[in-house]
């Protein structure tokens, strides 16, 4: 049997526990400030992500209080990336980054096409407000793709697939139909589309190119999987 003194040594063990796991977790769940913002790196910050990708995946994801990061924010924003998605219900950024309120910004359009409206975005998320990573996010099965391989017209979807045409072009030479009925073309034009956004973000904007000379923001392409929710960074 046990004796008081085991019982009582059992229950100052298993509250010292309970007090760790919420300590950890208040400091998992702790909205971005200034100051945390302040110290962290491109590097970091893309590191960030990937962990967070990585705790999806694995169905680790963190249990935070959303309410108290509603108050905690509400003050102001210190977010430390911005990630320019398509609008695909697949693909929420902050879940499947295992992100929470305060820490990103998020830009979606479909085709996670860049256009002047998207680069300002990225030029207020970085310059102003301080993000140091930009990450333009394709995923697989895309609609959007699909819709400019095809040709596909409608009314002003027409001019937004037109901005997805270079990557179709870059694609050329990819074995196989050239149709949305290919598969593997349809991942490789949208392979293309993600990492030309990122040659475009730099080319459209003095401010983002500025930065990332000054290795104070880095901006990369990644590619989501709907099929397993695994995001692959093309570094």
């Amino acid at each position: 049997m046990l004796s008081r003194r085991h019982f009582c040594c059992g229950a100052a063990i298993t509250a010292s526990l309970l007090t760790f796991d919420r300590s950890f977790a208040a400091d998992q769940c702790a909205a971005l400030t200034r100051e945390r913002q302040a110290v962290l790196s491109p590097d970091a910050a893309l590191e960030k992500l990937k962990a967070g990708n990585e705790r999806f995946v694995s169905r680790n994801m963190r249990n935070c209080d959303l309410v108290e990061q509603v108050r905690a924010t509400s003050y102001g924003q210190f977010p430390s990336a911005i990630v320019i998605g398509c609008i695909d219900s697949r693909v929420p950024p902050e879940l499947v980054f295992d992100q929470r309120i305060g820490d990103l910004f998020s830009a979606r359009v479909a085709g996670n096409v860049i256009n002047d409206d998207i680069v300002g975005s990225s030029e207020f998320a970085t310059k102003i407000s301080g993000a140091q990573l930009i990450v333009v996010l394709g995923h697989s099965e895309c609609g959007a793709i699909k819709g400019a391989i095809d040709g596909a017209e409608l009314g002003e979807l027409t001019q937004l697939l037109a901005k997805i045409k270079p990557a179709v072009e870059a694609c050329k030479n990819v074995p196989g139909e050239h149709t949305s009925k290919n598969a593997d073309f349809v991942q490789q034009v949208a392979i293309a589309n993600a990492r030309l956004g990122v040659e475009r973000l730099s080319d459209m904007s003095d401010v983002l190119r500025g930065r990332v000379a000054a290795k104070q923001l880095k901006i990369v392409s990644a590619m989501h999987d709907v099929a397993t929710g695994r995001i692959a960074f093309l570094e």
